[in-house]
């Protein structure tokens, strides 16, 4: 059964959305996609500026693996200088077969 994570937040105040965006592009790009059992991965903002990322995994055990090693990872550095992390909110759902 497949995994759904998500994660909110909003940017550091003063982040330009343009920059963040291309930061988030080479996350996904450079680790996330490169990671075992990654199979999708969406982000949306809204209009006062929360982020919502969604990313599917195969299975939890391959969620887990990848988020072990994210915030010590070259490639996410910049794009965890952007996150205020006191606004972070994330969740995690088996996905619902239909």
């Amino acid at each position: 059964m497949s995994t759904v994570e998500t994660v909110r937040f909003k940017l550091v105040p003063g982040t330009d959305t343009s920059d963040f965006e291309a930061l988030d592009r080479k996350v996904e790009n450079d680790y996330m996609a490169k990671r075992p059992g990654f199979l999708a991965r969406e982000v949306s903002r809204s209009d006062d500026g929360e982020y919502l990322v969604i990313v599917h995994w195969a299975t939890p055990e391959d969620a887990d693996a990848t988020m072990r090693g994210f915030f010590a990872a070259a490639e996410t550095q910049d794009f965890l200088a952007a996150v205020d992390k006191t606004t972070v909110q994330s969740g995690r759902y088996a996905r619902v077969a239909h």
